[in-house]
């Protein structure tokens, strides 16, 4: 029997446990896409950036800030939506392969660990000053700026919620 749920929740790992996936992914020569954030209310302009970048390989990898990691990084009145929700949120969707939470400021550590083949940020960064670049590069890998879909931000949904 089907039990979705189950299949959702299996996309959440730990660290040791992600290594090992993606190690079997790349043994089977399943590209890996790797891509970080807060992720706090989805809403269209992450949905479509994720989408973009799980198209540029075969399992896409998201590296998840903690609450405590969301707080140092956006303030104290973030994250709005709990880890758990947020890891349920987006394992649940059908493009995502993986999620592992971090809890440092940086995904540096997890990048390091898992050694993605391509590493994917949103904005306009350069793939110079995306964290981890050098360790996706050393390896053969590629780094990429995707760009962001204008209008659709946590911030601007938290601030017309807030009627301001």
């Amino acid at each position: 029997m089907k039990n979705t749920f189950q299949q959702v929740q299996a996309k959440i790992q730990d660290w040791k446990t992600a290594r090992e996936t993606v190690l079997n992914w790349q043994t089977s020569n399943q590209k890996t896409v790797f891509t970080n954030g807060c992720f706090d209310i989805l809403h269209y302009g992450h949905l479509h950036y994720l989408a973009d970048a799980a198209d540029l390989g075969d399992k896409l990898i998201i590296g998840l800030n903690s609450e405590a990691s969301v707080s140092r990084l956006k303030g104290k009145h973030r994250p709005i939506n709990d880890d758990l929700t947020r890891q349920f949120m987006l394992a649940s969707l059908e493009f995502v392969a993986l999620v592992v939470e971090f809890a440092e400021d940086t995904p540096f550590e997890l990048i390091s660990l898992l050694q993605p083949d391509i590493l994917v940020k949103g904005g306009d960064y350069q793939p110079h000053q995306i964290v981890g670049a050098n360790v996706v590069l050393e390896k053969g890998g590629q780094v990429l700026s995707l760009p962001f879909v204008d209008g659709y931000s946590t911030t601007n949904i938290e601030a017309k919620i807030k009627g301001s």
